[in-house]
């Protein structure tokens, strides 16, 4: 038999995993087009300044500050993942002055990210909230006794209560536009 993780032998049946952070992906989404626009801010830098000396090391930089930006996606659940990305939000803006076009578009980013932290962390409470509900609920639903077989009486008994208050009965169509 495969070996298995952690998570896979504390699982017990019917037990129920927390949801997952909102607040994670969107800002784990924000990293990742952060990381693929530092590629081409890469390219880009590189091919307006080839003729420099430091094209390269604007380059090799550039694709640092990408890498970076990925592997904080996967730091997000410490604390210091969350500070990482504040820090790398202006190093991005700081390209600005090798590119200044970088300054508007690291200003953009730094408020896609903004958001991301802030409304991710008001969906996690609602998303939290929901769940401990759910739960709640759950639990009430399963300590009361189970109903006897006279349900599929009374929900027949109901149906037929409200065809009759909506008008609706097994009458052919065609006999109601004559």
């Amino acid at each position: 038999m495969a070996r298995q993780t952690r998570a896979q032998q504390q699982w017990r049946p019917g037990q129920t995993r927390p949801p997952r952070s909102v607040k994670v992906l969107f800002a784990s989404t924000v990293l990742s087009l952060e990381a693929l626009m530092m590629f081409f801010y890469g390219l880009m830098a590189w091919g307006l300044h080839q003729h420099e000396w430091f094209a390269w090391w604007l380059f090799g930089g550039s694709l640092v500050v990408s890498a970076l930006l990925v592997v904080t996606c996967a730091l997000l659940r410490a604390q210091w993942g969350w500070i990482l990305g504040w820090v790398l939000q202006f190093v991005i803006i700081a390209g600005g002055f090798f590119e200044p076009l970088m300054f508007g578009i690291g200003v953009i980013f730094l408020g896609c990210w903004w958001f991301a932290v802030v409304k991710g962390r008001q969906l996690d409470v609602e998303k939290h909230a929901r769940y401990v509900e759910e739960q709640r609920l759950a639990a009430e639903q399963a300590e009361r006794p189970a109903a006897g077989s006279d349900t599929t009486d009374d929900t027949a008994d109901e149906t037929a209560d409200e065809t009759a208050e909506n008008g609706t009965d097994s009458v052919d169509p065609e006999e109601r536009t004559s």
